[in-house]
C-alpha cells in the first residue's frame, strides 16, 4: 500500500473515533484525489441528523459533490474507516468514484453490532424478503416520466 493511502486510512479511522466522541457512529470517510489530496470528509451522523442515509461515506460523497459542483466524482477515490455497506457502495458507484479503500471489514463492524449481512444477502439474491417486500403495481401513466425526461434536450446524463 502506498504511503498516502496509509495516512488517509488513518485519517478516516480518526474521523470515526471523533464521530463516536460526538455521539455518532464509529465511521469516517474521505473523498480524495489519486495523489491523496482530500476533497471532502464525512462522519456518521445518522442519529444526530435523524437521517438513516447519513453514513460517513454518503456524507463525504455529498460534500465532495458540492465542492466539485457535480453529481459525478470521476477521478476521485473513497477512503473509509470501514468496508461500505450496500447503500454506501451504491452511492460510490453512482458517483462514479474510481475506487474504494477501507480499513476495517464489514465483519469487524458486525462484531460491534453493525451487521449488514441480511442486506448483503438481499442484494446478492435480489430477494428483499419479509424485511422489505417489493411490490410492482403498474398504473396507466407508468413510464411517462421517462419519455418526458428523454424529450428534454438539455437533460444532464447520469
Amino acid at each position: 500500500m502506498s504511503e498516502p493511502f496509509t495516512e488517509l486510512l488513518q485519517r478516516a479511522v480518526a474521523l470515526a473515533r471523533s464521530s463516536v466522541d460526538a455521539g455518532g457512529g464509529p465511521f469516517g470517510a474521505l473523498i480524495t484525489t489519486a495523489d491523496g489530496s482530500i476533497v471532502a470528509e464525512g462522519q456518521n451522523v445518522v442519529t444526530a441528523a435523524c437521517d438513516p442515509t447519513a453514513h460517513a461515506e454518503v456524507t463525504a460523497i455529498r460534500r465532495a459533490c458540492a465542492v466539485q459542483e457535480s453529481h459525478r466524482l470521476d477521478g476521485l477515490i473513497l477512503v473509509s474507516s470501514c468496508e461500505p455497506c450496500p447503500m454506501c457502495l451504491a452511492a460510490a458507484w453512482w458517483a462514479r468514484l474510481d475506487s474504494v479503500h477501507f480499513a476495517s471489514t464489514r465483519f469487524e463492524a458486525a462484531n460491534a453490532g453493525f451487521d449488514d449481512e441480511l442486506l448483503w444477502q438481499a442484494v446478492a439474491s435480489g430477494n428483499t424478503g419479509p424485511q422489505l417486500p417489493l411490490r410492482h403495481l403498474p398504473v396507466p401513466t407508468a413510464g411517462d416520466e421517462f419519455h418526458h425526461w428523454l424529450a428534454q434536450a438539455d437533460r444532464m446524463p447520469y
